[in-house]
């Protein structure tokens, strides 16, 4: 099996034989350039697996290599090195495409993990992009373009900010980056921020000592210790309290945290992604949401499109769940319509695939056994003004309350409209007498 081989960038002669030396025992070959320029001329002569560079060059600077590294026709992995508390430095770097940072003075312990984790990128990545399209489904252009942005992210350790509605898959998202990544054989913790009282937030995040406080009769591991070597997924972190954001600002900057009642801080090594559906920006200018915590989760931004906005991914979305759904019960997948389809289509989804799945449970209760036809989908009636104001907004309360409120309006109003004839109301309204009797039903909309 071929040695690797790593390009150690550093003026420091006494550094850049610390990391030979590491890295000669971790069995892995080095080259070393005290400049910039002579680490350009070694990254033409020679194939490397990893790329170690300080900041601070005698002719330029780490970033400038970055750049350089990143426009070559096979990009290696790149880590920087930074001066202690210069985060912003390392966040540039991210940007610009580093694998990950780490500062000085040099954790051993910390640097091996890192080249570990860099030197596993290029295993398997042909089987895992072919198992990503059959996980994340679509062929829309905006799908494709997630995809390959997923691919890439999962060569960094540069922390994730996944936006989106509700019900747009960014859970998923999360979970594909951390299988595509190095960190796919370690664990993948995820955590619904809003989910956890916050009085036990501190606790739940960074573990205690036994006695630090009534009830801890026992030690106890937090998430990030749980996801020690792998991922830790913070969904809806827009729900995080003041005092918990600052805590976990420190942790991702000094990669170190402290359980409650504990002297010491511990050193975590985990690959942050954090999800909302709320919107982040917002929240920092109206002071509910910390800019620099905002700064250091959303290193990199990667938004998730509603479904309405990749309408064409339907059909294909709706073969695969309606394949899954009726696999359990060892019976065929139904057919739709051409008609059920193009329903489906142009349907806006407030709810985006969750709403879809859901949807198509119901019309397999429903639907005769033959083909699905649109009265079988039982679709929301979205009026004018709900879907020009935006749509649904989670402040409005539970998704299905907001759409049987709409439905129950529209057909109120086409009652009214025709004297209460439901034979007219219904034809107004582009429904079967079969399904509009079925919604008078469930909405409990007396005579």
């Amino acid at each position: 099996m071929k040695k690797p081989l790593i390009l150690i960038v550093d003026d420091e002669p006494d550094i850049r034989e610390l990391l030979e030396i590491t890295f000669n025992r971790m069995a892995i070959g080095t080259c070393s350039a005290d400049n910039l320029q002579n680490a350009k001329l070694l990254l033409n002569e020679k194939t490397f697996d990893l790329c170690l560079t300080d900041m601070r060059l005698p002719d330029g600077n780490g970033l400038e290599l970055v750049d350089y590294i990143q426009l070559m026709t096979n990009p290696i992995p790149v880590a920087v090195i930074t001066a202690h508390g210069n985060m912003d430095t390392a966040i540039l770097a991210m940007k610009k495409g580093a694998f990950d940072f780490i500062s000085k003075p040099v954790d051993l312990t910390v640097l091996r993990q890192l080249i570990c984790n860099a030197l596993k990128i290029a295993e398997t990545a042909n089987t895992k992009e072919r198992r990503m399209r059959q996980i994340l489904l679509g062929e829309s252009s905006v799908m494709r373009e997630i995809r390959s942005k997923i691919d890439k992210l999962a060569r960094s350790q540069a922390p994730v900010y996944i936006s989106g509605e509700s019900g747009s898959g960014k859970e998923l998202v999360a979970r594909l980056i951390h299988q595509q990544g190095p960190r796919s054989d370690q664990p993948f913790i995820a955590i619904n921020c809003g989910a956890i009282p916050h009085e036990l937030m501190e606790s739940e995040f960074f573990g205690h000592k036994k006695g630090s406080f009534t009830g801890a009769v026992t030690d106890k591991k937090g998430l990030f210790q749980a996801a020690d070597g792998g991922t830790l997924f913070l969904d809806e972190v827009a729900d995080l309290p003041q005092p918990l954001q600052v805590k976990l600002l420190r942790a991702i900057q000094e990669k170190k945290i402290r359980p409650v009642g504990e002297a010491q801080e511990i050193p975590v090594n985990i690959r942050l992604l954090s999800a909302t559906h709320k919107n982040l920006a917002e929240m920092v200018q109206n002071g509910s949401f910390r800019q620099d915590l905002f700064y250091r989760i959303n290193v990199i931004d990667l938004n998730i499109p509603a479904l309405r906005e990749r309408s064409s991914d339907i059909p294909l979305l709706t073969q695969h769940i309606l394949t899954r759904l009726t696999e359990a019960n060892d019976i065929a997948p139904p057919k739709l319509s051409n008609q059920t389809i193009a329903a489906l289509q142009q349907y806006p989804f407030p709810g985006n695939v969750r709403e879809l799945e859901n949807i198509l449970e119901r019309a397999l209760a429903l639907y005769d056994g033959n083909s699905i036809e649109v009265d079988d989908l039982n679709l929301p009636l979205l009026t004018n003004q709900a879907t020009d104001s935006g749509g649904y907004n989670p402040a409005m309360g539970a998704l299905e309350d907001y759409l049987e409120e709409i439905e129950r309006t529209a057909i109120a109003n086409a009652l009214e409209d025709n004297k209460w004839n439901k034979t007219a109301a219904a034809k107004q309204l582009g429904l079967s007498f079969r399904s509009f009797r079925y919604r008078l039903k469930k909405l409990n909309i007396e005579d």
